[in-house]
């Protein structure tokens, strides 16, 4: 029997882009899939969306422990990726036939850290047969909120999470559906249980140090938090649900994870000497080893943010990532949001961003008819946040816009979707140099160019009736036309989009821009 998660009402409306986008209807019998990669498991969480609840259906776990196979340069080893690969490639079984659009899958912690993870996940996303993103750390934290809060009854009252991972440690405080603090902590049981424990040996001086570590980790939050103020405290992920099973079965706390019960926990670890003389009731084999580390950071959070008494939830990041998922099918896209709360934010002129976007999806749509509904969206985008760097200085200002696209929080982004974003508003003017290492046969290019054009076009900021602009993809790069009598009436337009060319050679690549008699133009609106 399937198990629904709790749904509640939405309360920000966002307006649809006018690109197309997937409906519910389109994904296969209402079916939708997370992948979560994590630094100590991989899960498959499936679920069926209904009256804006998600029931699950099945579900899959591989202990791959990415995190353990972290070399001391930060690299991946090749066992524990053939591992992960065998891993996803089960997973892309169970996924096969599911819509592009039904399947979200996020990485976590170690693909943050290793330096080799861009060759990892090309063989990753073959093995899944789906994309796969990277997750900031703040935007787990909003995932797995997301989650948790709706595995647990709606309440207007505020709850603090901690979701203790393989490689990070998440601390969000929020109401109901919406987190309003939310930070990610490198710290987990997998590299706690590595680098305090070696070779799963347990003794009290190794535990205190951990112990310390993680307070000092917390210590910058804790001020920020308790002023916020929480009635409700709650742990998600694996590992508290560890901690929690075992002191339940022994007899030491009855629900959840209270700090009587945890300390208890503790001695017997100590007294243990080893994880591999661990004889605890309900601990997995497959836990033993990462138990260690786990219960020395519940310890430092329970100590640094004054909590008796913790509960456990069954949500987290894969539910999270579902109902995320859910969201952007039925047009309330987290993204949507953030690039309206940027726009806001950052005093963008709004009828102008209007003009360019309008032109450049126009434009776009002439280079490539067939375009995918990534990149349309990632273009209107661009369109919207390409001025937030007027607001420092207007000289260079598309390289702050780019700056701050880059470095700043913006929810329901991955790292890579957040990287493009910001490179397409970098080279929306200015040399194309930047640009130089990005693949010859990369789609970012048609992006660079509509929105390029249309923010030349709308140098002036004023509404203007415009003919009909051909735009399309040659063998040497692009060509550009537009009406003789246009480009004679716009003498400034007509010789910067002759300077384009310039820029366009630079980067191996040319703009042709052709003047055609009025009689081939078609006036647009």
């Amino acid at each position: 029997m399937s198990t629904p998660l709790r749904a509640g009402r939405r309360d920000a409306k966002v307006g649809r882009a006018s690109t197309r986008f997937s409906t519910l209807a389109q994904v296969q019998n209402n079916t939708l899939a997370a992948v979560d990669l994590g630094s100590n498991s991989f899960h498959l969480q499936i679920g069926r969306a209904a009256e804006g609840q998600i029931y699950l259906l099945d579900g899959l776990r591989e202990p791959v422990r990415l995190g353990a196979g972290l070399t001391r340069d930060k690299r991946i080893d090749r066992a524990t990726q053939l591992r992960a690969l065998e891993a996803l490639a089960r997973f892309g079984e169970r996924l096969r036939g599911f819509p592009p659009e039904a399947v979200r899958a996020v990485g976590t912690n170690a693909l943050r850290e290793a330096k080799n993870a861009p060759q990892f996940l090309a063989e990753a996303r073959e093995a899944l047969g789906f994309p796969i993103e990277v997750v900031f750390g703040r935007e787990e934290a909003r995932l797995i909120y997301l989650g948790v809060a709706h595995s647990l009854p709606l309440a207007q009252h505020r709850r603090l999470v901690v979701d203790i991972g393989g490689g990070s440690t998440e601390l969000v405080i929020g109401t109901g559906y919406e987190p309003e603090l939310m930070d990610s902590v490198r710290m987990g049981c997998v590299s706690y249980s590595l680098r305090y424990f070696p070779e799963g040996r347990i003794d009290k001086p190794a535990m205190k140090k951990a112990e310390l570590a993680a307070s000092n980790e917390l210590e910058r939050m804790v001020k920020e938090y308790r002023k916020a103020g929480w009635r409700e405290a709650v742990a998600s992920s694996g590992a508290a649900k560890s901690i929690g099973t075992v002191l339940a079965a022994s007899g030491w706390c009855e629900h959840g994870i209270d700090a009587a019960g945890l300390a208890r926990l503790r001695d017997k670890l100590v007294k243990a000497g080893g994880v591999d003389r661990l004889d605890l009731p309900g601990l997995r084999e497959d836990r033993k080893a990462i138990t260690p580390g786990a219960v020395a950071i519940m310890g430092a959070v329970l100590e640094e943010f004054g909590i008796e008494r913790i509960g456990v939830a069954d949500g987290a990041l894969r539910q999270g990532v579902l109902y995320d998922l859910l969201g952007r099918v039925r047009h309330h896209d987290m993204r949507e949001l953030t690039v309206k709360a940027f726009v806001r934010r950052y005093h963008v002129d709004a009828a102008q961003a209007s003009r360019v976007r309008e032109l450049a999806l126009r434009l776009h749509a002439e280079l490539v008819p067939d375009a995918g509904e990534d990149d349309r969206l990632m273009l209107s985008w661009a369109a919207a946040v390409h001025e937030i760097g007027l607001t420092i200085a207007h000289a260079g200002y598309h390289k702050h816009s780019a700056y701050i696209l880059s470095n700043a929080d913006m929810p329901g982004f991955s790292r890579d979707e957040q990287a493009r974003l910001a490179r397409v508003v970098l080279a929306h003017r200015g040399r194309l140099g930047k640009l130089e290492a990005l693949p010859a046969r990369s789609p970012d290019w048609q992006l660079v160019l509509a929105l390029r054009l249309a923010a030349l076009i709308y140098r002036r900021r004023t509404d203007m009736a415009l003919p009909r602009i051909g735009c399309r993809a040659t063998a040497s790069g692009f060509q550009v036309s537009l009406p003789v009598s246009w480009l004679e009436a716009h003498p400034l337009t007509a010789a910067a989009l002759e300077g384009e060319d310039e820029d366009w050679r630079a980067v191996g690549l040319k703009l042709d821009v052709e003047a055609v008699p009025a009689t081939r133009a078609q006036a647009s609106g």
